[in-house]
């Protein structure tokens, strides 16, 4: 999509958005509840019209035969309660073109391959709430589709079910789909994605690779020395600022300020060139949530956390 926007009245829900998803990347869509996030993935399959810009598909507008070639998972839940788990997922394999006996063995395939085999047969009415997201999941990809757009798929589900639909994502990921899931829980993207989208208020903040990501954020590290050496002077001719944070036992501790393009193991080889007396070390890691933070304002950082909060992520 380049350039789209869209408003609900006097409401910019997505303004002026450019989105390349490339072939059989990895893409995480961040951003806190009320980002954009939806209603840009609704724009890009022609679910919704952009009040302006432009929206591809495989290369063109968004049609029948392109939408065959998608799995999307939107962040509505919701199957027909009385049909069965089996049911369910080899119609929305039917509707995707698949012949009703390769549906129905698609169907039991993934829930063999889930854990859901046994419960094939039950209605979705008498699922828990996470065998039911699971369905609908296996319901997406049912058709092994080129491109897997997922709209919040993690909420909802507890640790072990989320640590499930990653390995399900990467398996996907392997078979050759190209893979947009939007999220508010960083950490998922952290693990998952070759790149990065980050929305706040409806405006792309960031867009990127995670090293790319980390570069924009003021990262360092943690080196302990014996207690008297100045490893401020000492590390200053190589390009690092160092600040005394604390006295710890007979030595001191002093936080290095990486330059964008250095690591920590950077400025630990220049403390050892320098013949830095070092007690200690530890980078210090950097978080996807902490990128957010830098770049946008105290509201929208509140925005992140009530998000989470709200989905139960502490």
């Amino acid at each position: 999509m380049t350039a789209v926007t869209k408003r609900f009245g006097q409401f910019t829900a997505v303004d002026n958005l450019s989105l390349d998803v490339p072939e059989g990347q990895i893409i995480g869509f961040l951003g806190p509840n009320g980002a954009g996030k939806s209603t840009s993935l609704r724009m890009g399959l022609g679910i919704m019209e952009p009040d302006s810009g432009s929206v591809e598909l495989f290369g063109r507008a968004p049609n029948v035969q392109s939408l065959r070639r998608v799995g999307f998972l939107p962040e509505e839940r919701g199957l027909y309660k009385k049909m069965t788990a089996r049911d369910t997922i080899s119609h929305f394999a039917r509707l995707k073109g698949l012949s009703a006996s390769d549906a129905r063995a698609r169907a039991d395939e993934l829930l063999e391959a889930t854990e859901l085999g046994e419960f094939s047969r039950s209605r979705i009415s008498k699922l828990s709430k996470g065998m039911a997201q699971k369905v609908q999941i296996l319901s997406t990809l049912a058709h092994r589709p080129d491109f897997l757009i997922l709209d919040e798929p993690f909420s909802g589900l507890d640790p072990v079910n989320q640590q499930a639909l990653e390995n399900l994502i990467r398996a996907e990921h392997d078979r050759g789909a190209t893979i947009l899931f939007s999220t508010h829980v960083m950490e998922h993207a952290e693990r998952l994605c070759d790149r990065i989208v980050m929305m706040a208020r409806g405006r792309k903040v960031l867009d990127g690779t995670l090293k790319e990501a980390f570069a924009s954020l003021g990262q360092g590290a943690r080196i302990s020395v014996e207690h008297g050496f100045d490893l401020a002077a000492a590390l200053s001719p190589k390009g690092f600022e160092a600040i005394r944070t604390a006295d710890v036992g007979h030595g001191e501790t002093w936080r290095i300020e990486l330059p964008p393009g250095r690591e920590a193991q950077d400025a630990l080889r220049a403390a050892l060139e320098a013949g830095a007396p070092i007690t200690g070390f530890a980078p210090e890691e950097a978080r996807l949530r902490d990128v957010f933070v830098s770049l946008v304002g105290e509201a929208d950082a509140a925005a992140l956390e009530a998000s989470l909060a709200e989905d139960g992520v502490a």
